[in-house]
């Protein structure tokens, strides 16, 4: 079983050292059969799941994905501060043109779509060492693995916070779960949701559309036509919208009770 939970801060492309925030909910971040651990590169903090402790590899990944990313951003700093799409044209690190086609699809700033676009590129790395891999990247969780898996919602103070759950049946193909919160954690949100948590195969989309979802949200009466503009966006497949006491869920996903 795996869990999720609203990301606690964008990923942010400085140099500061960060003091490693208390995310207790990584207690939970377990699967039967895999070791979890931790990989931490500057404000980079992930919770991993594999076969064993991949630690090195999951440092080198972090790196590997950083780095290209780093240095764009500093000959193109309109790419880390807007929040709007930004145009990528010309030869780019396959990081930045990923962020940069799911901002598109969102309608959000790219790096709205960048802690989830690290999860799977981490996951992938370490598929090449491990056949199942869960990386969990402040609430943006890319979960590759075959079986059964729940992912529980994390929403704050509403009710439904670590009651309910996504179940996912027969996995075959990997996927991302992306949450982000109005209410909770430092993410940047102009919206008022307790949890807008999206499914989709790319984690860089699910990230952005998050993002873009809960936006929308400024109360309980906007949930419906927040979700009506996530279903327009080709790759989501499902979507979940938590304010206070009132849920919303649609796509191929089932809500269970935990």
């Amino acid at each position: 079983m795996s869990f999720t939970s609203p990301r606690h801060h964008r990923e942010p492309m400085s140099h500061e050292n960060p003091l490693f925030q208390n995310r207790t909910y990584r207690n939970l971040c377990t699967r039967e059969n895999l070791t979890t651990f931790r990989a931490t590169v500057k404000e980079t903090d992930l919770a991993v799941s594999a076969c064993r402790d991949l630690t090195r590899e999951a440092v080198q990944a972090i790196l590997d994905t950083r780095i290209p990313l780093e240095t764009w951003i500093e000959s193109h700093p309109d790419f880390a501060t807007s929040l709007a799409p930004v145009p990528v044209t010309g030869p780019a690190p396959a990081m930045v043109r990923t962020m940069a086609e799911a901002s598109h699809k969102a309608g959000v700033g790219p790096m709205a779509a960048v802690a989830g676009a690290l999860s799977e590129s981490v996951a992938r790395a370490l598929l090449h060492h491990s056949p199942e891999v869960i990386v969990e990247n402040g609430g943006d969780t890319f979960i590759a693995i075959t079986g059964d898996t729940t992912v529980a919602l994390h929403a704050g103070s509403s009710p439904f916070s670590m009651k309910v759950g996504l179940s996912f049946k027969d996995v075959q193909s990997p996927f991302a779960v992306c949450t982000s919160s109005g209410t909770v954690g430092h993410s940047l949100s102009f919206g008022k949701s307790d949890a807008v948590c999206v499914v989709s195969p790319s984690g860089a989309l699910a990230d952005a559309v998050a993002t873009a979802i809960g936006n929308r949200v400024t109360g309980e009466g906007a949930i419906d036509q927040a979700m009506d503009f996530g279903k327009t966006i080709p790759g989501v497949e499902g979507l979940v919208v938590v304010v206070g006491s009132r849920i919303g869920f649609w796509g191929a996903l089932d809500l269970v009770r935990l």
